[in-house]
């Protein structure tokens, strides 16, 4: 079954060019968090394990050799739109960068759909193709997931804090397995800071 756009998201699409002009003149002084001396990771991320939305079980230990981007989405957001982006960094950019998907409901209630929805809503009206992980909670106060107590534990990626502030927040990885950048979701994935650090 399709599943097409809401009204809601289509309105949310059209505003989407709106907000990042607002964050480019705004920026937030964490809009772009760097591993200052490449500082290595406690705990490889390697073996973190993740629940796919067709419920097998991954780790990144595949994907290395190559950058990682790991991004956290919902369907009913301003920043929505990114989805496009994303895929077009994905494409432009998949032989040495992979993206992950990890939908979630932690900001006000926007991805109230299940898994199989998500990743129809995606395909469909993004035509995404990198890899979307089953619905968790990316913020520590909700059960946070695996990956996500990874990423915002300094003691076990070596230097990051940062928990996501709001949907489409981005987590870079180099081909070592180092954690490297932090991106707030008022920052494009093809906004040129991305696309240096993947050209890096």
């Amino acid at each position: 079954m399709k599943i097409k756009m809401t009204f809601k998201q289509i309105v949310l699409k059209f505003i989407y060019p709106f907000l990042i002009f607002i964050d480019k003149l705004i920026p937030g002084k964490d809009a772009c968090l760097t591993n200052i001396g490449n500082k290595p990771p406690l705990t490889s991320i390697y073996y973190v394990q993740m629940i796919a939305s067709n419920n097998d079980t991954l780790s990144l230990e595949k994907y290395k050799g190559k950058k990682i981007m790991l991004v956290n989405t919902a369907s009913n957001c301003g920043y929505t739109a990114q989805y496009d982006e994303l895929e077009k960094l994905y494409k432009k950019y998949q032989d040495k960068l992979v993206i992950i998907a990890f939908p979630s409901n932690d900001f006000k209630e926007q991805e109230p759909a299940n898994d199989s929805s998500i990743t129809k809503f995606c395909k469909i009206n993004y035509g995404v193709t990198f890899p979307i992980m089953k619905k968790g909670h990316v913020l520590k106060v909700n059960n946070q997931s695996e990956m996500y107590q990874w990423l915002t534990d300094e003691t076990k990626n070596g230097w990051c804090k940062k928990e996501p502030s709001w949907n489409f927040c981005k987590y870079l990885i180099n081909e070592q397995g180092v954690l490297t950048h932090y991106f707030r979701q008022g920052v494009s994935p093809l906004d040129k800071r991305i696309i240096s650090a993947i050209e890096k």
